[in-house]
């Protein structure tokens, strides 16, 4: 239900977007998403300083660069952004369908309401947390929309693959995943990675630098399996 709500969210604030993106000047446009891109920032800001060790997201953020540049998960994802928008973009079309779908997806995708709240909805039913979050990304996809255009409106996709399949997974592994709350010290560390990510995503919004944030998204994986590690094996890291 929770990702359900999410996707409705998206497609709501992205239609609404994508209509009064061809009424606003050029200019208003820009500055809408040079403001979005500097809330993004604060919220990137917020999330990494959650670390209890600024080592743990450093080692995910390098091994995972490692990884994502070996695998060019990057141009995987402008691959497909970039075949949607042969597929239903129309001709003479000023904005990127493939930028909107990509950095939309990112900022929809990557977050700890969006782990917490799919693991919440599979674990109890209980979908406030993605309920709170469906809110905060209509309003960003209602600025995405304004300022990159309807691709955004694909990002839909992506938050139900990702948060509807980390739900489902969630439901098969219930048993072990009782004790995981928003403190539990392997989250914390992947909302502090994902954070410097989002970090990343306002820089390039605000077009000051171009940063392969796809291909540091393993680096969000890595994180609570390092801390994992480091309890395993009784290491203080904290």
């Amino acid at each position: 239900m929770g990702t359900a709500i999410n996707i409705v969210a998206v497609l709501l604030g992205g239609l609404l977007g994508s209509l009064l993106g061809d009424r606003l000047p050029e200019r208003t446009r820009a500055t809408v998403l040079a403001g979005l891109g500097l809330m993004t920032l604060v919220v990137g800001l917020q999330m990494a300083l959650m670390t209890n060790n600024v080592l743990v997201p450093m080692i995910s953020l390098l091994v995972g660069a490692v990884i994502g540049e070996t695998l060019q998960l990057e141009a995987g994802l402008n691959r497909l952004g970039a075949w949607l928008e042969q597929r239903f973009s129309q001709p003479g079309e000023g904005h990127s369908l493939a930028r909107a779908f990509v950095t939309a997806s990112l900022v929809f995708c990557v977050g700890p309401m969006s782990i917490l709240g799919s693991i919440q909805d599979g674990l109890a039913g209980d979908y406030h947390l993605l309920a709170v979050k469906s809110v905060l990304d209509g309003f960003a996809a209602l600025a995405f929309a304004a300022s990159l255009g309807p691709g955004v409106l694909l990002s839909a996709v992506s938050v139900g693959v990702y948060q509807g399949g980390l739900t489902l997974a969630t439901v098969a592994m219930a048993g072990r995943l009782g004790g995981v709350t928003e403190t539990t010290p392997a989250v914390v560390e992947l909302s502090a990675t994902g954070g410097v990510l989002i970090m990343a995503i306002g820089l390039l919004l605000l077009d000051l630098r171009q940063i392969r944030v796809g291909n540091l998204l393993p680096a969000v994986a890595l994180a609570p399996l390092l801390v994992w590690l480091l309890e395993a094996f009784g290491v203080a890291w904290r």
